[in-house]
This record gives C-alpha cells, structure tokens and sequence, in this order.
C-alpha cells in the first residue's frame, strides 16, 4: 500500500539504498517497479533525472512511472494518485535513482566533497554493479539508462563509464544495449 493510492500497488515496487564508495559513506536511494509484463526477460532501465539535483521521484510520478498525481484542487489532505495508462513499467523493469547524492532521499555520512558530471557517473556505474549483485536474476536483461534535462550530460558520460567497465571485466558485466535522452542539455558552461 501506498498513502494517496487506494487499494493494493498493481506492479511491485521496492525501494532502498546502496551505499557507494569504500566506506559506502554515500547512500544512494532507488525506487525499483518490476515490469507488468515479462520481468526476467524485459529490459532494465535506470531513470536518472536533471537538475541536478530533481528527485526521481519527479520522473515517476510526472513523466514515465506507473503512478501519477490526480488533479485536483488542494484541500490539505494527501494528494492522490492514480494508476497511469502509458507507463514504460508496462514493458520494462525500471530504476529510479535519486542522484547525486543529496538529492531526494540519497544521502552522505560525511560532508560532500565537490562533484563533476565525471564523478557523478562513476558513481552511478557502482550503483548499477551493486544493484545487480543485489539482484542476480536481471544481470542477463537487456539494460538501457534514461535520462532528461542535465542528465543529457549525466548520461552519455555513464554508457562510457558502463562500456569501459565491461571491456576490463567489471563485475557484474551490464548488458548495455543503448541509452535515450529526453529533452537533454548537451551544452553548458
């Protein structure tokens, strides 16, 4: 169950985090919704939002999720959600990640040091390794990473991160088969 939904979740849903770095002082939380169709054989995407700094929780529930916030004037209480028809969780299992760290629920136990669009990526390309350790059964699904807005930096920086990762042998290999960009930003000084 989920406040503002009524009735049982019609997809699974999990949620947690996965600490990054050798003393995993950086907490990175995901919400994870398995595929309604074919979850062992369906592609994996990681959803990244931009900003920096949008949760993903703005992308589940705004943009590609199966959930979205009805309209409706406020009256104080809970907003309400409702199932969406086009969700790509109808034909993929995706990851919403919180990133960087700071933003939504992803979290340091140490103050933040400064970051780069490079840092950020390798950070999330451990995310990835340790999300599959985490979850055996999706290493051989096709893996695809999503992303809008600044994530259009984010992203291209991360596939090369993936693909360096599996040419040395990292492990888990990612079955990266491509990436897609939403209304991405290519250029900023």
């Amino acid at each position: 169950f989920l406040p503002g939904f009524e009735g049982p979740l019609p997809f699974e849903l999990e949620t947690g985090y996965i600490g990054i770095g050798e003393e995993e002082d950086l907490q990175m939380f995901y919400y994870f919704i398995k595929s309604e169709k074919n979850p062992q054989e369906d592609p994996l995407l990681i959803s990244l939002n931009g900003g920096p700094g949008c949760s993903s929780l703005e992308g589940l529930l705004l943009e590609n999720g199966p959930l979205g916030l009805k309209l409706e004037i406020y009256n104080g209480s809970v907003p309400t959600l409702v199932s969406t028809t086009y969700s790509w969780t109808k034909v993929a299992n995706i990851i919403f990640l919180d990133q960087p760290v700071g933003t939504g629920f992803s979290y340091s136990k140490t103050p933040l040091a400064k970051t780069s669009d490079t840092s950020e990526a390798k950070k999330v390309h451990e995310f990835i390794q340790k999300w599959l350790i985490k979850h055996p059964l999706f290493y051989s699904n096709p893996f695809y990473v999503f992303g809008d807005s600044y994530a259009g930096k984010i992203v291209p920086a991360l596939v090369q991160e993936i693909s360096r990762g599996n040419y040395i042998c990292c492990k888990p290999l990612i079955n990266l088969q491509g990436y897609v960009l939403g209304n991405p930003i290519t250029y900023a000084e």
